[in-house]
């Protein structure tokens, strides 16, 4: 079996023109259609605007996705935090918003008793850090942040739209292997930087991949229609220390169901990997 997963919602019917979100009606039935797909496992959403519906808030729903997750073989290694988009840890003079960093520790304590092994935070789109006392402020957090991962033994995974230099620079200030990059190959493609650079300069803190394309400046495609290099980013990834699973993050597709897509989506990094 591919070391490859998927995001929560990709396996459920869309809503709207939303293209991510947690599916509170379909959550478990995405588990068995992972499994029948042959993928490992669901990247688990947390949102702001379904956090109260959100199984993991409750001890007895974190039950449930136990349950549905040992019969169906089908893990929860990781969370997308796009709650943090709405309610930014870092505000545009650079401060650490006190509160939500307070929330983002219990999010980490729910997570754990998920066996979650790490929490995405984004710092992109509405959470973008777009000035230098904000990146200063990441840097703050992240200092912030290491006792309370230490203490509680799960990883921070993090996707910015920061120049890889930035980046890189800010990670190499924290050092520290709870701390880590998610690479998420369209967007980055979607920002035009240079993928040599990119993991000359990143390859040591990236600790978990996302799998989409985009065009440059543009929004989500199906997997080769966009800007990402596949097979340079896979030979850069043959040589990382990476055991982390894949998580598909692909665009819809109108013409097929969610599981023939997925399938495909899967044969096509299957590629590479």
């Amino acid at each position: 079996m591919s070391n490859i997963g998927i995001m929560q919602g990709r396996l459920s019917p869309p809503r709207g023109d939303l293209i991510q979100w947690y599916p509170e009606d379909t959550w478990e039935s995405e588990f068995y259609l992972a499994k029948e797909i042959g993928l490992v496992c669901i990247e688990w959403v947390f949102q702001k605007s379904s956090a109260n519906e959100n199984l993991i808030s409750y001890d007895s729903g974190i039950n449930k996705i136990l349950e549905v997750s040992k019969k169906s073989g089908v893990n929860v290694l990781s969370i997308t935090a796009d709650y943090y988009m709405e309610d930014n840890l870092i505000s545009e003079n650079g401060q650490i918003n006190k509160n939500t960093l307070a929330h983002l520790e219990w999010l980490i304590i729910q997570s754990k008793k998920l066996g979650v092994k790490y929490i995405m935070t984004p710092f992109v789109d509405a959470s973008s850090l777009k000035n230098s006392k904000q990146q200063e402020g990441l840097l703050i957090f992240l200092k912030t942040m290491i006792p309370i991962l230490e203490k509680h033994q799960i990883e921070l995974h993090m996707e910015t739209d920061l120049h890889p230099k930035i980046w890189s620079n800010i990670l190499s200030q924290t050092k520290h292997p709870l701390i880590r990059a998610c690479y998420d190959i369209g967007d980055r493609a979607s920002l035009g930087f240079e993928i040599d650079e990119e993991f000359e300069l990143m390859s040591e803190f990236i600790g978990s991949i996302h799998i989409k394309d985009r065009p440059l400046n543009s929004t989500t495609v199906s997997l080769g229609h966009g800007n990402a290099d596949f097979p340079k980013i896979f030979d850069f990834v043959k040589k990382l220390n990476f055991n982390n699973p894949f998580i598909l993050q692909s665009a819809r597709n109108d013409q097929l169901p969610e599981k023939e897509w997925a399938k495909q989506n899967k044969k096509f990094i299957e590629n590479f990997i």
